[in-house]
């Protein structure tokens, strides 16, 4: 896996970069969690967009930060780490978009949306859990490059598509879909987004650079099927 080979040089400047993307990951988290927290009813929205907005104003710097600290170490080891600095171009990209999707499930709350009176608003409860302490684990397993940890959240991540993609389908069928119908199925449309880009964090564990973008789609729309 081309990071190890990364991390072989320049470990201080590229242990600046893993501190970022670190960083960057508990920053979508806590984005996260204050979304789906005014989602399900647990907070006014209003008053955490404001502290999520500045959150992910805080992403974006870091990517940027990233991206300057990977064009330095291009431009001092040259060609040879192309492909590792590709890579991390890639998931910072990834881990930027997690708090992208925050801020869509936010808007919902924003515009009306109310969880907390829903028939379902157990199952949301525990889909909001599950997938805030997906994006922790994915960032310790990225961290410490465990490729079968990687394997087994990849296989539960795929599941988690499948739960969002099914709910949908429920929603879209149903002839009476119940209380506010189209914010739930948004919001598992932004909850798989947020699952797929975690996929593709973690599929840089071992999974070759030209692959990593494509390993959380479908089975028949894959490149490699």
């Amino acid at each position: 896996m081309v990071l190890r080979f990364l991390r072989s040089q320049d470990r201080e400047r590229l242990d600046r970069v893993e501190t970022k993307v670190q960083t960057m990951i508990g920053h979508c988290r806590k984005e996260f969690d204050l979304a789906m927290s005014a989602l399900m009813g647990e907070v006014d929205a209003d008053s955490v967009n404001d502290e999520l907005r500045s959150t992910d104003h805080k992403v974006n710097l870091l990517e940027r930060e990233v991206r300057r600290e990977l064009a330095v170490h291009a431009s001092v080891f040259g060609g040879i780490h192309t492909p590792a600095i590709l890579l991390y171009m890639s998931i910072v990209k990834d881990i930027e978009r997690v708090g992208d999707y925050a801020k869509n499930l936010l808007d919902l709350a924003i515009d009306g949306a109310d969880f907390s009176r829903v028939p379902d608003v157990e199952q949301w409860r525990q889909l909001a859990s599950e997938v805030s302490q997906f994006i922790e684990e994915a960032g310790d397993v990225f961290r410490r490059r465990d490729e079968a940890s990687a394997r087994g959240m990849l296989t539960r991540g795929g599941q988690l598509l499948d739960v969002f993609d099914d709910a949908v389908t429920e929603l879209v069928r149903a002839e009476d879909p119940g209380a506010q119908a189209v914010a739930r199925a948004l919001a598992h449309r932004y909850l798989k987004r947020v699952a797929a880009h975690l996929m593709n964090l973690l599929s840089a564990v071992i999974m070759p650079l030209d692959s990593i973008d494509f390993f959380y789609e479908d089975p028949e729309d894959r490149v490699d099927r």
